[in-house]
């Protein structure tokens, strides 16, 4: 146990407004151990410094927590997990959610599956998948409450791989950086056409952290043509 870690993760919490139990935050400080020990056989992450993880991975990834969207129970999905951002800080602030962590890289889902494990994670499923296949599949496609994805891609692409798993009423969650605005403008037609509503901006502003970043809240309003996601690769290089 890291005494560091934790007294880092507590006082970022707190800075942040956010109570975390002694539980929650062994299973923090335990997940910051298994990062950091995978970490040197498959690239995980580029930020290794205690303070910086606490920060800009876990309080970053609570960011996305709002009431009325991660409800008791509630079906989420994060796509294009990686090291598990922002779907395993959420599970542990919110232990009744049912987590699906999809992610492209085998390795990464290997390391997702031992962390669920030690943190003793109920109601947690990790995929190895692309989303614009797993997406097409009738066992994800818009069943999940919320999607959420942090960092993957620009969000009128993002949006493609995304909306698809959100049943009509949920929400896809975007954890964005400082083109957030722009990106929202880019994205009006793809959310349109994917049965995306305008997105509802929330600025985020991190402890100690001086840059711009913003959680984008996207409620679905009606299905997603059967056509989307396009396969893997178009969505990237021709836009909607």
């Amino acid at each position: 146990m890291s005494t560091n870690f934790i007294s880092y993760m507590n006082s970022a919490a707190e800075q942040y407004g956010i109570k975390l139990s002694d539980m929650q935050l062994a299973q923090f400080d335990k997940y910051f151990q298994m990062l950091i020990e995978w970490n040197e056989k498959i690239n995980l992450t580029a930020i290794t410094d205690p303070q910086e993880v606490a920060v800009k991975h876990m309080i970053d990834s609570l960011s996305a927590w709002r009431a009325d969207i991660f409800k008791p129970g509630a079906f989420v999905i994060d796509v294009g997990t990686g090291a598990g951002f922002p779907g395993i800080p959420l599970k542990i602030f919110q232990p009744d959610i049912k987590l699906t962590l999809l992610d492209s890289l085998n390795k990464r889902i290997k390391f997702l599956q031992e962390v669920s494990e030690a943190l003793g994670f109920d109601n947690v499923t990790c995929i190895h998948a692309r989303a614009e296949e797993a997406a097409m599949n009738t066992d994800f496609r818009e069943r999940y409450d919320a999607a959420v994805s942090r960092a993957v891609a620009r969000l009128q692409v993002l949006s493609e791989y995304c909306l698809p798993f959100v049943k009509q009423g949920g929400c896809f969650v975007a954890l964005k950086g400082m083109k957030y605005a722009e990106e929202a403008a880019d994205s009006v037609k793809a959310l349109k056409i994917l049965g995306g509503d305008k997105p509802d901006i929330a600025e985020v502003k991190l402890p100690g952290l001086d840059d711009k970043r913003a959680v984008l809240y996207i409620r679905k309003i009606k299905a997603t043509p059967k056509k989307y996601p396009r396969k893997a690769g178009t969505p990237d290089k021709s836009p909607l």
